[in-house]
């Protein structure tokens, strides 16, 4: 709570910080992470976060695209279904899903 958000939320300043350049290295890398995890059969007992179309797993409105614990046999993606929040961690997810519920509604109303 009190480290690793703050962190997260700043990791972009940090990293120009660190390498004294544009932090859009990091984002190459994290496409590379995402693609070696899509294609690479998930170890038991890991997965990794996919952001996916949402099909109402852990509570959210179907269609939502948001980041899901997924695992993948190297060819097929799933949302693991059994992983269990804790309250705090509910509390972020919640806050997430309303507010890109939130962005997906006033797009819509743009168009």
């Amino acid at each position: 709570k009190n480290k690793f958000i703050p962190d997260v939320q700043t990791r972009g300043a940090a990293i120009i910080r660190a390498r004294g350049a544009s932090s859009a290295a990091s984002a190459a890398n994290s496409i590379v992470d995402s693609v070696r995890a899509l294609t690479t059969p998930t170890a038991v007992g890991e997965t990794f976060s996919m952001c996916l179309c949402s099909d109402g797993s852990y509570d959210t409105p179907e269609g939502l695209i948001i980041s899901f614990p997924c695992r993948t046999n190297g060819q097929k993606i799933e949302i693991v279904p059994d992983i269990e929040l804790n309250e705090f961690s509910r509390a972020k997810f919640d806050a997430s899903i309303k507010e890109l519920s939130e962005e997906r509604k006033a797009v819509k109303d743009l168009i």
